[in-house]
């Protein structure tokens, strides 16, 4: 679809005498050698002047220039004589010779090439030697070219792609061998334009030479293929009217060869192994006959394989080929031309008419229509010689080499140029296309309207279609003739964005992308593809000056697209979302880019034209939310616009039916426009409520209106959830009215929603005619459903609505008609079998009889269930005392036992048991004070009572107890005793604290310094190097972050990889989980988890000092009340010592600001602040403080 578009065209001045040229790719200039006056002149044309390097005298006798070659590593050059001689000029000699005669062959040279990596010089004698020489014109070897060149190739054809192999059924050559050509070519020699030359061409790697001369002993024209050592690899089969022309493409797949006939000539190829593959016919030259052409000259490939150029005598045509179809795209009246070596469309030619040298530049170019709304109908032309293939992509997507229109052209065209016609005839309402194209001779022009089926129409010289210009000759003009027309952007100014050489997309000359390969400007994007295979969309609604470039994100970015390998852009039409693309094959590929489709979208919305918006998601597959979504408030204002837009109620179904709560605009269809104003935070952002608010909406605006029925029961179950009852009641209004379209919304509202639960809704709205009409439309069997049904219609009206109610699982409805009935046994049964006691009760709360034997009934619920606190309450409001007294004695409620124990009221015996069993629970729980509160109060037993006081460090009411009774030796017996066992329990506690906190501390330390001199070795586990610690230690569970499966900088800085995730949430199994838990659990020293289990350790020791504080502060006085001073001494002097170790180890382990410690939660990912444990102040007896202390 590309045509070759000349953008550059340099003339020299006088070159007349120039017998050859030569491309010097490091300057980037042109070496030509003119023959002056007997003089030869090697000069450089760079810039409008000539620059001579050199001159001597030329041959004395008629020579031909073979081969002119510049080498740029040393700036000298190698010219190669008909006659034998080898000359090099330098251009700075340094030293050497300036001209040098380097060989001379005295047989003659028939064809000389240097191979591509400039370090063989290939040379064919007149002799029928061949000669390969080095960069210093050293001989390697000589072969001699002999018939028995052609024995080493011994073709084989098998038809592949013939007729002949085709199949044409079982009678027609049923016996012929398809293997087996109908004519077989025996190499005989063209009878004209065969000037017996030889030719020499390399493939592009230097591998490989191929030569093709005339076999003298057979008369054949034979390509032979040679290595680089020299050795003969392949012949060519023998092909009829070969002539000399050849040209190894640089890919290395085929050779191009020129093939004569009496009617026609073709361009033949070759493998490297000889045999054909494949061909095309090159078209009769303008004002020539058969067998008097012009005969040709040569071919040659360009650097990148893309184009095959064909030289004659007076003329030069550039091919290129699509999808296996040649175009002649270029067609130039210069007999010589020279393609630069590296730039793939630069070439040079020599002008012997106007004796210049012309330098010029093409590029592939698309010929399109400006891509402006409304009228981008995507009109694209394509060049091929005398026909202009044009097609409107946005009527017909037709694959090339065909076309929609073919125009025959007067003469071959060199480029094209569609414009849009500025006043188009008022009988037409399609816009008109002026096509205008550049001939080498003239301009000629066309007219197309999109509008007819007609193909486009020339314009004359009386310009009857309109206001345009006539064809132009450009014979007699005494200028250059014209390559290209000057082609503008439509949309912006000129030269805005240009394509550089080297892929870099540029804006007002300042890079915008790299790896371009092709782009398209549009009115609100710029389009490019680029050479990692995507699709990319630039804003131009943005500030040009700093464009935003999407990411290589096309999973979650819409201005980013995957393409196929190699895809180029040929047009794009935003007025249907679509952009035709060409694979590297040739064939065309249209696609429906999302940032096109939601551009055109979000248009349509904020123009209000919801039609064209909800025909676009449907035909592109996108979510209808965004209708809404993208303007909401608009939205919900024009909802009567909306609809009557539509108009079609199955659209209006499909809208409402294809609504959810999420916000499309700001997740899947984000808004990349405006992508600074809508922060990340924002995107999975959900509108609750959103689909009732719509629903509600059109409910509302078709309430106004006559209305669709089906529309009304679409948006009621809709909603989420959907409100089946209100849909359902819709075709019971619809019934009363006696419409015959019931059985057809029946149907709408079963395709809407679950059957089944429209069965059961139905059900439940107690219209049996209803649910029968739902049946109807299920699955389900009528044997099952029909006695069902009659079964309910024979029962009263409440009894029905109760079997209704339990058919569905109602409960609490059912027994509310239950209860109606009056059947009070039958409530009871029921609300037995159902746990319906609170509603039961709440029923009957005004009938005291009926509500106490429910009561009843719930009381001996709760205390068979185990809920005997609730189950007391319950006995106790029935005045079961003896039921209360047990339930509350299970719920550990000793006081409510005993008392309502004493109500009933129960012998002493059984008394004192229920307040045994009651203090042996509590002593249990180790609720100390009511176990002795019970000894003292129910069972008189004041030593035990005495004895439970001191366990609770109660030790006043021990003594207040002892007192009262005026049992005073029980002092020394049990008060005393209880002093002496809590000072032991408490100096053993004080003692592991103290063990405890200088362990775990000095490990803390330990393990912080490795971490800081070595954290590689810290978080890979190795924290002892290889050396056991004691277990002597206490790890327990943490909340700090599980680190497993996390990078060594997420341990470091303690993060969990759950905690960079977008979404908060964890991306580990429950199985990891579980398994990291069991890690923390066991408290592994050495290995991560070690300092953070060890910080808890001591936070909960910490904790734990706190809390025995006062026990201990009471223990102190109440031993010195009794004379154990230096007891009394050792334990506060203990309690000091473990408090400041608590206060050392805070100041130390707790190391942040602000005394803060930062945690991070491993499951949720969210960070918590928790507070430095404050350690508690001992205040110490002033009776035991020493002297100066």
């Amino acid at each position: 679809m590309r045509n070759l578009r000349c953008v550059q065209q340099l003339s020299s001045g006088d070159a007349a005498g120039v017998r050859a040229l030569a491309w010097d790719a490091t300057n980037d200039s042109v070496l030509c050698l003119r023959d002056a006056c007997g003089l030869l002149n090697l000069e450089r044309w760079a810039g409008d002047e000539f620059h001579q390097i050199a001159s001597w005298d030329a041959p004395q006798y008629p020579y031909q220039i073979l081969h002119l070659r510049f080498f740029g590593d040393t700036n000298s050059a190698c010219i190669v004589f008909d006659g034998g001689d080898l000359v090099v000029v330098r251009e700075y000699p340094d030293g050497e010779e300036k001209i040098e005669i380097v060989g001379s062959i005295d047989s003659g040279i028939s064809a000389a090439a240097w191979s591509p990596d400039e370090e063989l010089l290939v040379i064919t004698t007149k002799a029928n030697t061949l000669i390969y020489l080095t960069r210093d014109f050293e001989d390697l070897f000589s072969l001699e070219l002999t018939a028995r060149d052609l024995e080493i190739s011994d073709h084989v054809s098998v038809g592949w792609g013939k007729t002949e192999t085709q199949f044409k059924g079982k009678k027609a050559r049923a016996l012929r061998d398809p293997t087996v050509p109908e004519t077989v070519d025996d190499g005989r020699l063209a009878e004209a334009n065969e000037f017996h030359e030889t030719t020499i061409s390399w493939r592009g790697d230097g591998v490989f030479v191929a030569i093709n001369a005339i076999e003298e002993s057979t008369q054949r024209r034979v390509i032979r293929v040679f290595s680089r050592e020299g050795a003969l690899d392949s012949v060519s089969e023998p092909v009829n009217g070969l002539i000399a022309p050849l040209s190894w493409r640089p890919a290395g797949n085929l050779l191009a060869g020129i093939q004569l006939f009496e009617d026609k000539r073709q361009v033949v190829f070759f493998e490297r192994n000889g045999l054909r593959h494949g061909q095309f016919h090159l078209r009769p030259l303008d004002g020539a006959e058969y067998g008097t052409e012009v005969p040709i000259r040569a071919l040659q490939w360009n650097v990148d394989s893309t184009v095959l150029a064909i030289s004659y005598d007076d003329r030069v045509q550039m091919w290129t080929m699509g999808n296996y179809h040649w175009y002649l795209k270029q067609e130039i009246f210069e007999p010589s031309m020279l393609w630069h070596p590296e730039n793939p469309l630069k070439l040079a030619l020599l002008s012997k008419s106007q004796d210049k040298i012309r330098r010029l530049q093409y590029v592939l170019d698309v010929c399109s229509s400006p891509i402006v709304p409304p009228t981008d109908y995507g009109l694209v032309a394509v060049i091929d010689g005398k026909s202009l293939k044009v097609t409107p992509f946005r009527q017909a997507n037709i694959p090339p080499p065909m076309a929609l229109y073919e125009i025959n052209l007067p003469a071959n065209a060199n480029d094209v140029m569609i414009t849009l016609e500025e006043a188009a005839p008022e009988q037409s309402s399609q816009p008109l296309f002026q096509i205008k194209v550049l001939h080498p001779e003239q301009t000629s022009w066309y007219v197309l309207d999109c509008g007819k089926s007609e193909p486009p129409t020339r314009v004359h010289e009386d310009g009857t279609l309109g206001q345009h210009q006539p064809e132009t000759s450009l014979e007699n003009s005494g200028s250059e003739r014209p390559l290209s027309f000057e082609v503008l952007s439509p949309s912006t100014e000129p030269g805005e964005f240009r394509l550089a050489e080297n892929g870099s997309l540029l804006l007002r000359g300042r890079l915008l992308a790299t790896g371009c390969t092709s782009f398209l400007v549009t009115p609100s994007h710029v389009i490019f593809t680029t050479s990692q295979h995507l699709l990319k969309f630039v804003h131009l609604a943005t500030n040009l000056e700093a464009p935003e470039i999407p990411p290589d994100t096309p999973e979650s970015d819409e201005r980013c697209r995957s393409i196929e390998r190699g895809a180029k852009l040929v047009t794009a039409m935003p007025s249907i979302f679509a952009v035709v693309l060409q694979m590297p094959r040739g064939n065309l590929e249209t696609i429906y880019p999302r940032a096109l489709v939601l551009a055109g979208l979000r248009q349509s919305i904020a123009e209000k034209k919801y039609k064209k918006a909800f025909l676009a998601c449907r035909n592109q597959r996108v979510d209808m939310n965004i209708i809404h979504d993208h303007q909401p408030e608009q939205f919900i204002a024009n909802v009567g616009i909306l609809i009557d837009q539509i108009r079609k109620s199955e659209h209006v179904d499909l809208f409402l039916s294809a609504l959810k709560e999420e916000d499309v605009s700001r997740t899947m269809y984000r808004e990349t426009l405006r992508a600074d104003e809508r922060p990340d935070a924002d995107t999975s952002r959900v509108q609750n409520g959103k689909v009732n608010r719509i629903c509600n909406a059109f409910l509302e605006a078709l309430s106004g209106r006559k209305a669709n029925v089906k529309n009304l029961i679409t948006a009621q179950v809709c909603k989420n959830p959907p409100d089946l009852d209100a849909g359902l009641m819709e075709i019971v209004q619809l019934r009363e009215k006696g419409s015959d379209q019931v059985d057809e919304v029946v149907e709408h509202i079963c395709f809407l929603a679950d059957v089944n639960r429209l069965y059961d809704n139905a059900l439940g709205l107690y219209d049996l005619r209803l649910t029968l009409l739902i049946a109807q439309q299920s699955q389900k069997d009528p044997k099952e459903y029909l006695p069902f049904l009659q079964n309910l219609q024979r029962m009263d009206t409440l009894r029905r609505r109760f079997s209704i109610d339990e058919y569905l699982g109602r409960f609490k409805k059912a027994i509310r008609h239950l209860c109606a009935l009056g059947a009070f046994d039958e409530v009871k049964s029921y609300t037995t079998k159902h746990d319906l006691y609170e509603e039961t009760m709440g029923l009957y709360r005004y009938d005291e009889e009926k509500f106490s034997s429910i009561m009843q009934l719930y009381a001996d619920h709760l205390r068979n269930t185990s809920q005997f606190k609730a189950a007391a309450t319950s006995f106790h409001y029935l005045n079961d005392m003896t039921q209360a007294s047990e339930c509350y004695r299970l719920a550990n409620q000793w006081q409510e036992s005993l008392s309502t124990a004493t109500l009933i009221p129960v012998p002493s015996h059984q008394l004192r048991s229920l307040a045994t069993s009651s203090a042996q629970s509590a002593i249990e729980t180790k609720d100390f004070r009511a176990a002795a509160t019970i000894f003292l109060d129910y069972l008189q037993d004041i030593p035990m009572a005495t004895k439970y006081f001191c366990k609770g460090y109660l030790f006043t009411e021990a003594f207040r107890t002892i007192t009262l009774s005026s049992q005073t030796d029980l002092l020394p017996s049990i008060f005393d005793t209880g002093l002496t066992e809590n000072m032991a329990t408490i100096t053993e506690l004080l003692a592991d604290c103290k063990a405890q906190l200088t362990a775990q501390v000095a490990r803390i330390r330990e393990l912080r310094q490795k971490k800081e001199e070595d954290p590689l070795a810290f978080f890979d586990g190795d924290v002892n190097d290889g050396k056991e610690i004691p277990d002597d230690v206490s790890l327990a569970d943490t909340d700090a972050a599980s680190t497993m499966g996390g990078s060594l900088f997420t341990r470091y800085t303690n993060r969990s990889m759950a905690g960079t995730a977008e979404t908060g949430t964890s991306r580990r199994s429950s199985k990891n989980r579980r398994r990291e838990e069991r890690k923390r659990a066991r408290g592994k020293k050495g290995s991560v988890y070690e300092e953070e289990y060890l910080v808890n350790s001591v936070r909960r020791l910490v904790e734990r000092v706190n809390s025995v504080g006062d026990e201990v502060g009471r223990l102190v006085e109440w031993l010195v009340r009794r004379r154990m001073v230096e007891r009394a001494r050792a334990v506060e002097g203990g309690m000091t010592e473990v408090v400041g170790l608590c206060g050392t180890a805070v100041e130390d382990v707790f190391r942040v600001e602000e005394e803060k410690v930062l945690l991070m939660d491993g499951e949720e990912g969210k960070q918590e602040h928790r507070d430095v444990p404050v350690v508690k102040e001992f205040v110490r007896l002033a009776l035991l403080s020493q002297p100066g202390s």
